[in-house]
C-alpha cells in the first residue's frame, strides 16, 4: 500500500492523506463471515463512561477473522484481499479444499491464488503458512503469535508489524517484538510466517477533526486548558505549564507521563528478557 496526497483544494485537504486501495480485490465482504458491531461509546453495562474520547463513527460490520487457524493440514487458497474497517491491516478470504471459507490476517506480498496451510507439524516456511515456533527457521519474521497454545494469535497483529525469531532454547522461543522488547514464548505456540500487510498505515495524516469523528474518536482536551476543579493541571494565567510538585498527574490525581504502569511482580515478567524501547 502507498499513501495518496491530493491537491490542497481546502484547508482540511491540505494537511491530509489517504490510503491507496489498489491492493483490494473485492469491495463487499463475505456475508457468512460478518456480524453486527454494536457501538458502546466507551460505556459499561451501567451506562457510565469508562473509556473517554469514544463515540459516533461510521456504521460498520465486524469481519470474523480467524486468529486460531485451527483447521490443520488442509490447504487453503487465497480468494480475495479485502479492506477491514476495524483494523489497519488488510484481511484475506481463504477457501479450504472442503469448501469452508474464513478470514485471515493478510501478510505483506500475498497474492491471489496462493495455497497456504496451517499445521502443528513442519510445513514449507513460506509467507502466510502457520506452524509452531519450534518448526520455523531462526531469523524469519512472524506475526499473529500465540501466547497460550490453542488460544489463537494475541500479539503482532497490527498493520506492518512483525516479530523476529531469535533463537530456540529449551521449552521457549525468543522473539524480538516490534516495540524492541525481547520476550520468551512457548515453542509449541503457533505463529504465521511473514509481516502484517499495509505497512504505510501509520503514515496517514488524518488532516481534520471530521475524519477522526468518522473513526469514532471524540475530541481530547488538555488538562492545562481546564479549571482547577476539573483537572490537577487546570488553572493559572494563560496557557500555564503543569508545574505540579511530584510531576504531571491524570484527571484522577495519579502520576502520568513516563510513569511505569506495569504492575510490579506481574506473572509474565519472567518471560521478558529486555523491556521495550521508550
Amino acid at each position: 500500500m502507498s499513501v495518496k496526497v491530493y491537491k490542497p483544494t481546502s484547508p482540511g485537504r491540505r494537511k491530509s492523506s489517504v490510503q491507496d486501495f489498489s491492493d483490494i480485490t473485492k469491495s463487499k465482504p463475505e456475508k457468512s463471515l460478518i456480524k453486527i458491531l454494536k457501538k458502546k461509546s466507551g460505556r459499561n453495562n451501567t451506562g457510565n463512561i469508562t473509556v473517554r474520547h469514544q463515540g459516533g463513527g461510521v456504521k460498520r460490520m465486524y469481519r470474523e477473522v480467524d486468529f486460531k487457524q485451527s483447521k490443520f493440514d488442509i490447504i487453503a487458497e487465497v480468494k480475495t484481499i479485502e479492506y477491514d474497517p476495524n483494523r489497519g491491516a488488510r484481511i484475506m478470504m481463504v477457501e479450504y479444499t472442503d469448501g469452508v471459507k474464513a478470514y485471515w490476517l493478510a501478510p505483506q506480498g500475498i497474492k491471489i491464488g496462493e495455497k497456504l496451510v496451517s499445521s502443528e507439524k513442519h510445513v514449507e516456511p513460506k509467507v502466510g503458512n502457520r506452524m509452531p515456533l519450534q518448526e520455523i527457521p531462526v531469523g524469519l519474521f512472524v506475526y499473529n503469535v500465540e501466547l497460550t497454545q490453542a488460544k489463537g494469535g494475541q500479539i503482532v497483529r497490527g498493520a506492518g508489524n512483525g516479530a523476529q525469531l531469535q533463537v530456540i532454547e529449551g521449552d521457549y522461543a525468543q522473539l524480538k517484538l516490534p516495540s524492541g522488547e525481547m520476550r520468551l514464548v512457548k515453542k509449541n505456540c503457533l505463529a504465521s510466517i511473514g509481516m502484517v500487510s499495509n505497512p504505510d498505515y501509520n503514515l496517514i495524516r488524518w488532516g481534520k477533526a471530521g475524519r477522526m469523528r468518522k473513526r469514532g474518536i471524540r475530541p481530547t482536551v488538555k488538562g492545562k486548558n481546564m479549571n482547577p476543579v476539573d483537572h490537577p493541571h487546570g488553572g493559572g494565567e494563560g496557557h500555564s505549564p503543569i508545574g505540579l510538585r511530584g510531576g504531571p498527574k491524570t484527571m484522577w490525581g495519579k502520576k502520568a507521563r513516563g510513569v511505569k504502569t506495569r504492575k510490579p511482580g506481574k506473572w509474565s515478567n519472567k518471560f521478558i528478557i529486555s523491556k521495550r524501547k521508550k
